[in-house]
């Protein structure tokens, strides 16, 4: 990743931070707490669903006049996607170069295996490429609508429905919600030691926050599939 720098040939101080390992950090720490935030409203807006067909199309309606008339039609959303689109390019760009800095740090393996870390810390980076496909999997089936069987623009009740509706609609993005409160649950107390929010004082509340954070997004966002499988929306 190409930054500016200053003249004379010296790096602006935006190289020098994302060359450090701290510097990293932190561009993980913030743009994960910009997806954090995105995926706080974006589960709030999927329990519109409940409420039946009209309320959820009508938010999705809200969603593409926001702005106007400065903005015309749909331009937040893209705007919006743009934003998150950076956010997570930022994102796993660096936590692959702090990964392999990490490596070639340590090229030796340690002499026991005794695991240190818990299960969502050792499967961060794993979980990190599987919530990067799923986006992949989730924008052609429910933005544009490519892999839906019966997607229909303007119509996101009826695109849910269809979504999950088949075993492997319903399937994968349940597997992918999992990964992602794993992922949230140990990435949101990463970024608040990168931050400095942490301290002995505040680690227990920290701790509570990570983990009652995961698991609202993870029942959250769950609830929609497992409610289209068991046939309460329809």
């Amino acid at each position: 990743m190409a930054l500016a720098t200053r003249t004379g040939g010296r790096p602006s101080t935006p190289a020098v931070l994302w060359r450090s390992t701290l510097g990293k950090k932190a561009v993980m720490a913030v743009s994960g707490l910009v997806m954090l935030l995105y995926l706080v409203a974006h589960m709030l807006g999927n329990l519109k669903v409940f409420f039946g067909p009209a309320d959820i199309n009508g938010y999705a309606h809200w969603l593409r006049t926001l702005g106007q008339p400065l903005l015309h039609f749909g331009w937040f959303l893209w705007l919006a996607r743009a934003v998150l689109l950076a956010a997570v390019v930022a994102h796993g760009v660096a936590a692959y170069q702090l990964s392999r800095r990490d490596l070639k740090a340590r090229p030796v393996k340690y002499a026991h295996t005794r695991r240190r870390a818990s299960y969502a810390t050792r499967t961060m980076r794993w979980g990190g490429v599987i919530l990067g496909l799923f986006i992949v999997w989730h924008i052609l089936d429910l933005t544009t609508l490519t892999v839906n069987p019966l997607g229909e623009e303007g119509h996101p009740y009826q695109n849910i429905v269809a979504s999950f509706s088949t075993w492997y609609g319903g399937g994968v993005y349940c597997l992918a919600v999992l990964a992602l409160g794993l992922h949230v649950r140990h990435g949101f107390w990463s970024a608040a030691q990168t931050l400095g929010a942490n301290n002995p004082r505040r680690d227990r509340g920290l701790k509570l926050a990570a983990n009652g954070l995961a698991l609202l997004l993870t029942a959250g966002f769950l609830s929609v599939p497992v409610a289209v499988m068991t046939g309460v929306v329809r």
